[in-house]
């Protein structure tokens, strides 16, 4: 019986396999023309330009079909030649299967080339059904101005008057530049759809909320949310989500709260990506507990979580300092019957080690390996970072070379972890040595790598080959980041060159935003300038930090009260200095910087002066600060 069950499905890949061999052994070089087809299954007719239908086109479908499913491109172009040749019709459905071949494939030109082919080569007419299938395969291949400009040109073409687009036109389209963050271009499409008699629907309204939302334009992509209720459009769990995730990443998770209960009364029921955004946005503002105990609401709504939902609970604890509260929630998922993946353990071993953990991140790694869970190359980097960061090197190298043997390749992350900790311990030859390995191993070094090289190698004073990677990295076109700009800037420091140090640091304040100094790099210009006891010029630094919205911290604090300590005459205790200091940030309404300093002040038993003290008071005490603290109260209240 069994085997009569499977015999039709048998047979009809026998006589497809048949009629493959057929209609293709052309191709071999034993046949330089095609040898006749049976009778049997083709039956010549007249027929005109456009082709007509014979008793074996539908085996040509049949083939179409199956050799588009097994991606055999070679074979489906002799095949649509031979159908040319014989004059038989060619039907639109079968160019999509194609299209979506080429789709799965990542081919996009292929499925472009071959529509502009399906009318002009095999008299095949386009309509929207065929348009959408291309446009859709190049969208989802990333290319998204190669997709406008199809768009554009099949649109805008008198050649294609007959396609006509439709609401998943529209729909595309929208995504397309929403993607490029050509949202006010995305609006007008969206306004201008019911003008081509279309009727945008939930998809394209959530659609355009996220690229609203992406833009931080959320006001407007809640008011969209309203609009397609007014017009009639039943909003989905995915309009929902969209918002949703937005506020909570926002940090408004009032806004958020009101949504999910929005969304009860729509009849949408929330699913695990609201309870997953809702989470994260937990966790974002540190409020770990109410995400545990949402989770525990998740299940009792009858909604699973998943890897996902764990990980993100898992990863707030461990970001807010809490790595063993986390390693209790992966217990408590092994309990009901879940796993924790290798992005819940590298996490948890990452925090382990960063909270100076050391023996519970190896004991955790222990029962990670005993359950049979495999570490892969993230979970590796996570430990060899953590050993390094211990100062543990040659337990950290052994480790790469176990997982090297384990079929785990190291990445860039691994290798930049092992070398940073080979400076940290003084040993240079061997952190060089690790960058060598990355080369001879084909493994890309990317700026991080670039920067932990060029710091190690000014820390320990070879200013000349940090200058010679540096030089590397620019006519390699690799993005230079802050910390590679700081770490030169230190090295020129330490060698007494500091005007080539203000040079780059003057580099740096040409640069985008990203690039600007941080507060590290403008303590090591102060300590440098105040350890040559050029105060005025250290000042003049400080002003630039200043403008330039960097706030100071404790140790521009100490840099500036051992100058003044030290250096003046007669010495200084520096407290008119900080005072003066904390009465700028008030003004320039830089409220956190100034509570810093006077923390600072409050350690060294500093006092500031009483009209200081009555500004401070004045302006950290203000109506709307104190509005705004009851409503983050309330926030935690309801939330």
């Amino acid at each position: 019986m069994p085997k009569c069950s499977t015999f039709p499905k048998t047979l009809k890949h026998t006589l497809q396999l048949t009629q493959t061999q057929t209609l293709l052994s052309y191709s071999s070089s034993n046949f330089p023309h095609p040898p006749p087809v049976s009778p049997q299954i083709f039956k010549s007719t007249t027929s005109h330009k456009w082709g007509s239908y014979k008793l074996g086109d539908l085996s040509f479908y049949s083939l179409i079909e199956n050799l588009s499913s097994t991606f055999d491109f070679h074979s489906l172009e002799l095949l649509l030649h031979r159908m040319k040749r014989e004059n038989r019709v060619f039907i639109e459905k079968n160019f999509i299967l194609m299209f979506k071949a080429y789709g799965k494939a990542h081919l996009p030109e292929k499925a472009l080339d071959l529509f502009h082919r399906m009318g002009a080569e095999f008299h095949c007419r386009q309509t929207v059904k065929s348009f959408n299938s291309v446009l859709n395969v190049v969208i989802q291949e990333g290319h998204f101005n190669r997709a406008l400009e199809f768009y554009s040109h099949v649109i805008d073409s008198n050649s294609f008057n007959h396609v006509h687009p439709n609401g998943l036109t529209f729909n595309l389209v929208i995504k397309a530049l929403c993607r490029l963050g050509l949202v006010d271009q995305a609006v007008e499409v969206f306004r201008g759809i019911s003008v081509r008699n279309c009727v945008p629907d939930s998809y394209t309204y959530s659609t355009l909320m996220h690229g609203l939302c992406s833009v931080g334009r959320i006001d407007e992509a809640v008011s969209l949310l309203d609009e397609m209720q007014i017009e009639g459009t039943f909003p989905n769990p995915v309009a929902f989500n969209v918002l949703i995730s937005a506020l909570c990443k926002k940090g408004d998770l009032v806004r958020a709260s009101k949504l999910v209960d929005n969304m009860f009364l729509k009849g949408c029921v929330p699913n695990e990506v609201t309870y997953n955004s809702l989470v994260h946005g937990l966790c974002l503002k540190g409020k770990l507990e109410k995400a545990v105990s949402l989770l525990n609401r998740m299940v009792s709504n009858k909604c699973v979580p998943n890897d996902v939902t764990f990980g993100t609970l898992v990863d707030g604890f461990v970001k807010h300092g809490r790595a063993l509260d986390g390693v209790r929630v992966l217990v408590s998922l092994e309990e009901k019957g879940h796993r924790g993946n290798e992005f819940i353990y590298s996490s948890l071993i990452s925090g382990l080690f960063k909270e100076g953990k050391y023996e519970r991140g190896m004991q955790l790694w222990k029962e990670m390996v005993e359950k049979g869970c495999e570490p892969n190359t993230i979970v590796y980097s996570a430990l060899i970072d953590g050993l390094c960061r211990e100062g543990k090197t040659d337990e950290a190298k052994e480790f790469l070379l176990e997982m090297k043997n384990k079929g785990q390749i190291p990445n860039s992350f691994t290798y930049s972890s092992l070398m940073w900790g080979y400076f940290e311990a003084g040993d240079n030859h061997k952190a060089i040595l690790v960058w060598k390995e990355m080369t001879d191993n084909n493994c890309n070094h990317h700026e991080v790598c670039y920067s932990i090289l060029i710091n190690g190698l000014c820390k320990n004073g070879r200013l000349k080959e940090a200058l010679m990677v540096w030089k590397q990295m620019l006519s390699r076109g690799i993005k230079l980041d802050v910390v590679a700009y700081s770490s030169m800037i230190h090295g020129f420091c330490n060698a007494q060159l500091l005007e080539q140090g203000i040079k780059l640091f003057h580099q740096m304040l040409c640069h985008e935003p990203e690039l600007q100094p941080d507060v590290v790099t403008y303590n090591i210009l102060l300590n440098a300038f105040c350890t040559k006891n050029s105060v005025s010029r250290a000042i003049d630094i400080l002003n630039t930090m200043l403008d330039q919205g960097c706030d100071p911290d404790f140790i521009t604090c100490e840099i500036f009260l051992k100058t003044l300590r030290d250096n003046m005459d007669p010495p200084q205790d520096g407290r008119e200095f900080l005072d003066e200091l904390v009465v700028r940030l008030i003004k320039r309404q830089r409220t956190v910087g100034a509570s810093n300093i006077i923390e600072v002040m409050l350690q060294k038993f500093l006092l500031l002066k009483p009209s200081t003290w009555a500004l401070a008071v004045q302006q950290l005490c203000k109506p709307t600060k104190v509005r705004k603290t009851i409503s983050e109260c309330w926030s935690r209240l309801h939330c």
